[in-house]
């Protein structure tokens, strides 16, 4: 596929650019925003997600194959009519997936890896979950199939999507005014990625910011409250492994422990901060 041997390309570049904000940073005094054994399991992570990735992409194509030859509703225009249309739709469906994963706990369990480290740069970008196939995240883009688009497109679009973000994992690039009223930049990340309660749960864009901007969900970053990263429940660990399951582990041992069919399913599809409360209320009910 001529996107994934434009991405291989593109390697050589992501790997430059994370040497360059190394040394940027070390230079100013800031070698904290990089520590070895961090960026280290960045990369392996990527690695195992690269593999997850591949193997879900020959289960799933074939299913976007079927869509695509039996349901399909319309036939896009050819040309850059075409092209432009599946980037805003994929660019809106991945805005509704980001924010799923948000507030969906099955969902989170694999995004929760992404936001699990207590660094921001562009090493995080590769620090992605290998259970994504697991959590459901091709499914966002099956509509795409059904309304008309070759599953080679989508998967074309869904890739180069993702390799934009690699962009906005930065602290070293500063606010871009009026970018940032059409385009997701390194600022507005940044805001996405901290636990600050200010933060927390906004500005999910892909490319386009204009989806927070239209649903409510956009916060701009503020030098008054500087960022600070990881997740709520902190991840203690640089193996990928283990950073890659802790949640999922975490998220059904409270099922199972669970008593009640409401409480389980909570605990599975509810709001991850909705799930704590009743876990840490069914601890308290098990103790009494």
């Amino acid at each position: 596929m001529q996107v994934e041997l434009l991405l291989l390309a593109l390697a050589p570049l992501f790997l430059a650019c994370v040497a360059w904000e190394m040394v940027y940073w070390r230079r100013r005094g800031r070698a904290d925003v990089y520590s070895w054994p961090d960026t280290l399991c960045n990369a392996g992570l990527a690695l195992l997600h690269q593999g997850a990735d591949k193997l879900a992409w020959l289960l799933v194509i074939p299913l976007y194959q079927y869509v695509y030859q039996h349901y399909r509703l319309f036939t896009p225009p050819s040309g850059w009519g075409g092209t432009l249309l599946l980037f805003l739709a994929q660019d809106f469906l991945y805005y509704w997936f980001h924010r799923a994963s948000h507030r969906v706990r099955w969902l989170w369990a694999a995004h929760s890896v992404h936001h699990s480290s207590t660094r921001m740069n562009l090493s995080t970008a590769f620090r992605q979950s290998l259970l994504y196939p697991l959590a459901g995240m091709w499914a966002f883009w099956l509509p795409l199939a059904w309304l008309g688009f070759a599953p080679q497109q989508v998967v074309a679009v869904v890739l180069l999507n993702l390799a934009f973000q690699f962009f906005v994992h930065t602290q070293a690039v500063p606010r871009l005014g009026w970018l940032e009223y059409l385009f997701n930049t390194p600022s507005i990340h940044r805001s996405h990625h901290a636990l600050n309660p200010r933060y927390i749960d906004h500005n999910y864009a892909g490319v386009l910011v204009i989806w927070d901007r239209l649903f409510g969900s956009y916060v701009a970053e503020s030098a008054d409250e500087p960022c600070r990263y990881g997740t709520v429940k902190p991840v203690p660990s640089v193996n990928p492994l283990w950073v890659s399951v802790v949640e999922w582990r975490d998220m059904l041992r409270e099922t199972l422990a669970a008593r009640g069919w409401r409480a389980r399913l909570t605990l599975l599809f509810g709001a991850p901060e909705a799930a704590e409360r009743v876990a840490a209320a069914q601890a308290t009910d098990k103790a009494t």
